[in-house]
Protein backbone atom coordinates (compact mmCIF):
# COMPACT_ATOMS: atom_id res chain seq x y z
CA UNK A 1 0.00 0.00 0.00
CA UNK A 2 1.32 3.39 -1.01
CA UNK A 3 1.11 5.77 1.95
CA UNK A 4 1.70 9.47 1.36
CA UNK A 5 3.41 10.96 4.39
CA UNK A 6 3.59 14.64 5.26
CA UNK A 7 6.29 16.37 7.26
CA UNK A 8 3.89 16.91 10.12
CA UNK A 9 3.30 13.12 10.29
CA UNK A 10 6.95 12.30 10.86
CA UNK A 11 7.96 14.59 13.68
CA UNK A 12 9.97 11.76 15.21
CA UNK A 13 12.21 11.81 12.14
CA UNK A 14 12.29 15.48 11.32
CA UNK A 15 11.89 17.80 14.28
CA UNK A 16 11.57 21.48 13.54
CA UNK A 17 13.65 22.82 16.37
CA UNK A 18 16.32 25.43 16.81
CA UNK A 19 20.00 24.68 16.67
CA UNK A 20 22.32 27.39 17.86
CA UNK A 21 25.99 27.24 17.00
CA UNK A 22 28.62 28.23 19.53
CA UNK A 23 30.38 30.28 16.87
CA UNK A 24 29.92 31.22 13.23
CA UNK A 25 32.69 28.79 12.25
CA UNK A 26 30.41 25.90 13.15
CA UNK A 27 28.04 26.79 10.37
CA UNK A 28 28.52 27.14 6.63
CA UNK A 29 26.77 30.25 5.39
CA UNK A 30 25.38 30.17 1.87
CA UNK A 31 24.24 33.14 -0.17
CA UNK A 32 21.07 32.04 -1.91
CA UNK A 33 19.64 33.29 -5.20
CA UNK A 34 18.13 36.30 -3.43
CA UNK A 35 21.47 37.61 -2.16
CA UNK A 36 23.14 40.66 -3.68
CA UNK A 37 26.85 41.16 -3.18
CA UNK A 38 27.88 43.88 -0.79
CA UNK A 39 24.58 43.81 1.10
CA UNK A 40 25.33 44.46 4.79
CA UNK A 41 23.23 41.59 6.10
CA UNK A 42 25.38 39.06 4.23
CA UNK A 43 28.06 39.60 6.90
CA UNK A 44 25.81 38.73 9.83
CA UNK A 45 26.34 35.45 11.64
CA UNK A 46 23.62 32.98 10.72
CA UNK A 47 23.43 30.94 13.91
CA UNK A 48 19.91 29.52 13.61
CA UNK A 49 19.69 26.30 11.60
CA UNK A 50 16.62 24.60 10.13
CA UNK A 51 17.02 20.88 10.83
CA UNK A 52 14.88 19.91 7.82
CA UNK A 53 16.60 21.70 4.93
CA UNK A 54 19.67 23.02 6.80
CA UNK A 55 19.08 26.60 5.70
CA UNK A 56 20.56 29.11 8.14
CA UNK A 57 19.16 32.36 9.53
CA UNK A 58 20.43 35.28 11.58
CA UNK A 59 17.50 35.42 14.01
CA UNK A 60 15.14 33.02 15.75
CA UNK A 61 12.10 34.84 14.31
CA UNK A 62 13.37 34.29 10.75
CA UNK A 63 13.74 30.58 11.46
CA UNK A 64 10.23 30.46 12.96
CA UNK A 65 8.72 31.94 9.80
CA UNK A 66 10.76 29.61 7.61
CA UNK A 67 9.72 26.51 9.61
CA UNK A 68 6.11 27.10 8.61
CA UNK A 69 7.06 26.17 5.03
CA UNK A 70 7.74 22.63 6.21
CA UNK A 71 4.74 22.32 8.53
CA UNK A 72 2.28 23.80 6.04
CA UNK A 73 1.22 26.63 8.35
CA UNK A 74 0.36 29.14 5.63
CA UNK A 75 -2.12 31.39 7.44
CA UNK A 76 -1.97 34.47 5.20
CA UNK A 77 -4.16 34.27 2.10
CA UNK A 78 -4.13 36.40 -1.03
CA UNK A 79 -7.54 37.99 -1.70
CA UNK A 80 -7.00 37.91 -5.45
CA UNK A 81 -5.81 34.33 -5.93
CA UNK A 82 -5.60 31.12 -3.91
CA UNK A 83 -1.96 31.45 -2.94
CA UNK A 84 -1.14 31.32 0.78
CA UNK A 85 1.90 32.46 2.76
CA UNK A 86 3.54 31.70 6.08
CA UNK A 87 4.24 35.37 6.87
CA UNK A 88 2.52 38.70 6.39
CA UNK A 89 5.65 40.03 4.72
CA UNK A 90 5.51 37.27 2.13
CA UNK A 91 1.88 38.12 1.41
CA UNK A 92 2.67 41.83 1.08
CA UNK A 93 5.42 41.10 -1.44
CA UNK A 94 3.05 38.86 -3.35
CA UNK A 95 0.38 41.58 -3.46
CA UNK A 96 2.92 43.87 -5.12
CA UNK A 97 2.83 41.47 -8.08
CA UNK A 98 -0.92 41.93 -8.47
CA UNK A 99 -0.55 45.69 -8.08
CA UNK A 100 2.23 45.84 -10.67
CA UNK A 101 4.40 47.85 -8.30
CA UNK A 102 7.67 46.39 -9.60
CA UNK A 103 7.13 45.84 -13.31
CA UNK A 104 9.76 45.14 -15.94
CA UNK A 105 9.58 47.73 -18.72
CA UNK A 106 11.07 45.23 -21.18
CA UNK A 107 8.68 42.28 -20.86
CA UNK A 108 5.96 43.43 -18.48
CA UNK A 109 6.65 40.78 -15.83
CA UNK A 110 5.86 41.89 -12.27
CA UNK A 111 7.77 41.14 -9.09
CA UNK A 112 7.24 41.33 -5.37
CA UNK A 113 10.30 43.42 -4.56
CA UNK A 114 12.57 45.91 -6.27
CA UNK A 115 15.46 43.56 -5.56
CA UNK A 116 13.83 40.78 -7.57
CA UNK A 117 13.14 43.21 -10.41
CA UNK A 118 16.76 44.41 -10.44
CA UNK A 119 17.99 40.83 -10.69
CA UNK A 120 15.48 40.05 -13.46
CA UNK A 121 16.64 43.03 -15.54
CA UNK A 122 20.00 41.32 -15.94
CA UNK A 123 18.29 38.64 -18.05
CA UNK A 124 17.56 41.38 -20.62
CA UNK A 125 20.83 43.29 -20.34
CA UNK A 126 23.01 40.18 -20.23
CA UNK A 127 24.86 41.60 -17.22
CA UNK A 128 26.66 38.97 -15.15
CA UNK A 129 28.59 40.84 -12.44
CA UNK A 130 29.70 37.80 -10.43
CA UNK A 131 32.80 36.01 -11.76
CA UNK A 132 34.33 32.71 -10.69
CA UNK A 133 37.98 33.22 -9.71
CA UNK A 134 38.85 29.68 -10.85
CA UNK A 135 37.33 29.35 -14.34
CA UNK A 136 36.17 32.94 -15.01
CA UNK A 137 32.58 31.85 -15.61
CA UNK A 138 30.16 34.67 -14.82
CA UNK A 139 26.77 34.66 -13.11
CA UNK A 140 23.75 36.92 -12.68
CA UNK A 141 23.53 36.46 -8.88
CA UNK A 142 26.00 35.88 -6.07
CA UNK A 143 24.01 32.82 -5.02
CA UNK A 144 24.60 31.18 -8.40
CA UNK A 145 28.32 31.89 -8.05
CA UNK A 146 28.45 30.38 -4.55
CA UNK A 147 26.80 27.16 -5.73
CA UNK A 148 29.03 27.01 -8.81
CA UNK A 149 32.20 27.44 -6.72
CA UNK A 150 31.45 24.15 -4.98
CA UNK A 151 32.13 22.34 -8.27
CA UNK A 152 35.74 23.41 -7.87
CA UNK A 153 36.03 23.04 -4.10
CA UNK A 154 34.00 19.85 -3.77
CA UNK A 155 32.32 21.38 -0.72
CA UNK A 156 29.07 19.72 0.37
CA UNK A 157 27.87 21.61 3.45
CA UNK A 158 24.34 20.18 3.58
CA UNK A 159 24.26 16.80 5.34
CA UNK A 160 21.33 14.47 5.85
CA UNK A 161 20.97 13.80 9.57
CA UNK A 162 19.45 10.38 8.85
CA UNK A 163 22.02 8.76 6.54
CA UNK A 164 24.79 11.43 6.62
CA UNK A 165 24.80 11.83 2.83
CA UNK A 166 26.08 15.29 1.88
CA UNK A 167 24.97 17.74 -0.82
CA UNK A 168 26.27 20.97 -2.32
CA UNK A 169 22.85 22.65 -2.35
CA UNK A 170 20.13 22.89 0.28
CA UNK A 171 17.47 22.14 -2.35
CA UNK A 172 19.17 18.83 -3.15
CA UNK A 173 19.10 17.89 0.53
CA UNK A 174 15.45 18.87 0.76
CA UNK A 175 14.60 16.59 -2.18
CA UNK A 176 16.75 13.78 -0.75
CA UNK A 177 14.86 13.82 2.57
CA UNK A 178 11.82 12.46 0.75
CA UNK A 179 13.71 9.18 0.38
CA UNK A 180 13.47 8.82 4.16
CA UNK A 181 10.03 10.35 4.70
CA UNK A 182 8.25 8.80 1.73
CA UNK A 183 6.77 12.19 0.96
CA UNK A 184 5.55 12.52 -2.64
CA UNK A 185 4.05 16.01 -2.96
CA UNK A 186 3.63 16.01 -6.74
CA UNK A 187 0.50 14.23 -7.98
CA UNK A 188 -0.44 13.51 -11.58
CA UNK A 189 -3.56 15.39 -12.79
CA UNK A 190 -4.47 12.47 -15.04
CA UNK A 191 -4.08 9.56 -12.61
CA UNK A 192 -3.42 8.94 -8.92
CA UNK A 193 0.33 8.42 -9.21
CA UNK A 194 2.55 10.46 -6.88
CA UNK A 195 6.13 11.67 -7.35
CA UNK A 196 8.98 12.96 -5.20
CA UNK A 197 10.09 15.69 -7.62
CA UNK A 198 8.42 18.02 -10.10
CA UNK A 199 10.78 16.84 -12.86
CA UNK A 200 9.65 13.23 -12.33
CA UNK A 201 6.04 14.37 -12.60
CA UNK A 202 6.70 16.28 -15.83
CA UNK A 203 8.26 13.20 -17.42
CA UNK A 204 5.33 11.05 -16.32
CA UNK A 205 2.67 13.47 -17.63
CA UNK A 206 4.12 13.05 -21.13
CA UNK A 207 2.82 9.49 -21.07
CA UNK A 208 -0.69 10.92 -20.91
CA UNK A 209 -0.20 13.87 -23.27
CA UNK A 210 2.05 12.14 -25.78
CA UNK A 211 4.46 15.09 -25.72
CA UNK A 212 7.93 14.40 -27.11
CA UNK A 213 9.98 17.56 -26.55
CA UNK A 214 13.39 16.07 -27.45
CA UNK A 215 13.87 16.06 -31.23
CA UNK A 216 16.73 14.61 -33.24
CA UNK A 217 18.49 17.18 -35.39
CA UNK A 218 19.47 14.52 -37.93
CA UNK A 219 16.06 12.94 -38.58
CA UNK A 220 12.37 13.30 -37.75
CA UNK A 221 12.48 11.18 -34.56
CA UNK A 222 11.43 12.75 -31.25
CA UNK A 223 11.46 11.42 -27.71
CA UNK A 224 9.82 11.78 -24.30
CA UNK A 225 13.06 11.83 -22.30
CA UNK A 226 16.49 13.34 -22.91
CA UNK A 227 18.29 10.04 -22.27
CA UNK A 228 16.17 8.42 -25.00
CA UNK A 229 17.40 11.04 -27.47
CA UNK A 230 21.02 10.49 -26.40
CA UNK A 231 20.63 6.74 -26.88
CA UNK A 232 19.12 7.29 -30.33
CA UNK A 233 21.93 9.66 -31.38
CA UNK A 234 24.53 7.09 -30.36
CA UNK A 235 22.84 4.10 -31.99
CA UNK A 236 21.50 5.69 -35.17
CA UNK A 237 23.92 8.53 -35.84
CA UNK A 238 27.08 7.45 -33.99
CA UNK A 239 27.02 10.66 -31.95
CA UNK A 240 27.82 10.96 -28.27
CA UNK A 241 29.09 8.44 -25.75
CA UNK A 242 27.65 5.32 -24.18
CA UNK A 243 25.10 5.87 -21.40
CA UNK A 244 25.99 4.02 -18.22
Amino acid sequence: MNVKLKFRDISTILQLNYVFAASCSQLNTEADSRDITGHPRDDKTRSCLCTVCHKQFTTKSQLTRHSKRHTGENEYSCTQCEKRFSSQGGLCNHMNIHAGKYKCTECGKCFGTNRQLSRHRRSHSGEKPFECTVCSKRFITSGHLVRHSRIHSGEKPYKCHVCKKAFSQSSSLHTHMRVHTGDKPYDCPYCDKLFKTNSDLKCHVRIHTGAKPYSCRHCSESFTRRNQLKRHLLKSHNEGTSLM
